[in-house]
């Protein structure tokens, strides 16, 4: 039986559709926000192997194909944006939205097909599905800043690099919620805390930390988290947020200093995170969902280059 397209009400007739990647629950969502005339934004499409788990869900919500007539990423990694050229197919009237920096690598995914399959091998074609190219007639570059009418307030737009230089995140001033994309991490739900979402090849820590405060300074009442689903801890998974990314950062430059391989680095930040799992009464329960989504070796890849372009290690960056 096919796993995905559940749906769940999230008040003010905002829904979440469980797209269930790798046949697994809980590990991307789409949103789907209502218009004031009857119509439909959708933030996220997931890569294109969830397409069917996308199209079950809005069914299910009764939001036929042509009432969607805006689709908006978060930002152009395949878990995002994998099935935005496929979707556009599905949503025929749709205005498709996507960061400026990252419309060319869209309209031209060449890039992004071979990225995956180097970081993926054979399993990417099942994994992620095809990568087709986004109609370019269709698709409107943002910049930060845009706002949308909603029913019951706006969409706007924000501008959050860090995880990514093309990274956008969107508040919903109706429900004071922002969908933060990976802007703020992974938080699976069950999870103690969020998990760091810290990829090469863009990782900027200082950028990421100033999204972060424009966030919080939004006074949001909950985060829509792509990784997973609504939470209502405010402003302050912000604050928390930072708290682990650094913790991270600290375990991840320590290790790397003396040497700097992924995969003593990927080691030091699971130690990491059993032992503060152990000092905890009770323990909370372990995380290995969020290697599906996040993996430690992809956290340890991101600071390793971060450290390098910085020359935080006495190399030449680069």
């Amino acid at each position: 039986m096919a796993v995905g397209g559940t749906v769940r009400e999230l008040g003010q007739g905002r829904l979440l559709v469980d797209l269930g990647f790798r046949d697994t629950e809980g590990l991307i969502a789409s949103y789907l926000i209502p218009g004031r005339d009857g119509d439909w934004s959708v933030v996220e499409t997931g890569p294109s192997s969830c397409r069917d788990a996308l199209a079950a869900g809005l069914e299910r919500a009764g939001v036929a194909p042509t009432e969607v007539r805006r689709v908006f990423v978060t930002h152009i990694h395949l878990d995002h944006a994998g099935g935005l050229g496929v979707v556009a197919d599905t949503f025929p009237g749709a205005q498709l939205f996507a960061h400026r920096a990252g419309v060319a690598h869209l309209c031209d995914p060449t890039r992004l097909i071979a990225s995956a399959q180097r970081a993926w091998g054979a399993a990417s074609d099942s994994l992620w599905g095809p990568i087709l190219p986004v109609p370019s007639g269709r698709l409107t570059p943002l910049e930060g800043g845009e706002r949308f009418p909603v029913l019951g307030g706006e969409l706007q737009v924000l501008e959050t690099p860090g995880h990514a230089t093309h990274h956008l995140s969107f508040f919903d001033s109706a429900r004071r919620s922002v969908m933060t994309g990976d802007s703020a991490g992974v938080h699976l739900e069950g999870a103690d805390r969020s998990r760091p979402a810290v990829p090469p090849p863009d990782l900027d820590l200082e950028l990421l930390f100033g999204s972060l405060d424009r966030m919080a300074a939004l006074e949001p009442k909950e985060l829509l988290y792509a990784h997973f689903g609504p939470s209502e801890g405010g402003a302050a998974e912000f604050r928390a947020y930072r708290t682990t990314v650094e913790e991270w950062r600290d375990v991840a430059l320590a290790v790397a200093r003396h040497d700097p391989q992924v995969a003593s680095i990927s080691k030091a930040l699971e130690d990491h995170e059993a032992a503060r799992r152990s000092r905890e009464s009770p323990p909370p329960p372990s995380d290995r969902r969020g290697n599906l989504i996040s993996g430690f070796d992809l956290a340890a890849m991101g600071f390793l280059r971060y450290f390098r372009t910085r020359g935080l290690l006495g190399e030449r960056s680069g």
